[in-house]
């Protein structure tokens, strides 16, 4: 697309600003060669691009960033190894990194709070708290006020009973369990609001990888329960943080 000449049809009105507005919301993305930086997701979306980090060099992860410092985006990266974060940290002071859940942050602008309400994450067993804590990380990088509840699982019910009074306190809940994954069944019984719920790897062989917690919450009883895939910490996240944010 020409943008000189979308900006012309609008100084000479033969475009009006809603329709040049949408056409620039599908660019500009840049093409650097292994990747297609998509720099105007945040119009479209609400959020910057994420970069998913577990399988790209080094090289190309660095590549990608210093695109996105030059527009002056947040930067959040997920599934970003240690001796990685090492080599960005030498060349962007700024970053941060949370060892358990693996996440990258660069902030280049202070993150505001979007949310209409608060996001609780609540994990089944301290197994499952990297994948939590992706979600929580995510959620709080989007803007938002989460609280995290851990190892309330229903081998000891009484724990996540102990804390209703924090799942009544949320607009939205992110609800992570490994082995059988029931916790969020139970959580969707307690609470009024919509329930996010992953399933995670941790298990014995008949777990299948997360599979039997995976089919465990797809065929879930309790009604407002949507479920994301194996392990889907940041995707939970997300999709909690645009809930979140709704009127």
């Amino acid at each position: 697309m020409d943008l000189r000449k979308l900006l012309q049809d609008v100084k000479d009105g033969s475009t009006n600003i809603d329709d040049a507005l949408s056409s620039l919301k599908n660019l500009p993305y840049e093409d650097i060669g292994y990747a297609n930086i998509d720099h105007h997701r945040e119009i479209r979306n609400g959020y910057p691009e994420v970069i998913y980090c577990e399988g790209k060099s080094d090289e190309h992860i660095l590549g990608i960033i210093e695109r996105m410092m030059e527009k002056g985006s947040n930067i959040l990266g997920t599934r970003c190894r240690r001796e990685t974060f090492e080599k960005i940290k030498r060349v962007y002071s700024n970053s941060e990194y949370e060892e358990i859940s693996k996440i990258l942050k660069i902030k280049n602008h202070k993150i505001s709070n979007i949310g209409k309400g608060k996001i609780v994450v609540v994990s089944g067993g301290t197994s499952d708290i990297p994948v939590a804590d992706e979600a929580y990380h995510t959620a709080k990088f989007l803007g938002n006020d989460v609280e995290r509840v851990y190892d309330v699982g229903v081998a000891g019910i009484h724990r996540l009973l102990n804390k209703n009074h924090i799942l009544q306190s949320a607009r939205v809940v992110i609800s992570v369990a490994g082995m059988e994954g029931a916790l969020p069944s139970v959580v969707g019984g307690l609470v009024d609001v919509p329930v996010i719920a992953v399933p995670t790897s941790v298990g014995y062989g008949a777990n299948f990888g997360g599979l039997s917690a995976l089919l465990t919450m797809l065929n879930s009883c309790a009604s407002g329960i949507s479920v994301v895939n194996i392990d889907n910490g940041f995707g939970a996240g997300y999709l909690a943080s645009m809930i979140n944010k709704l009127d």
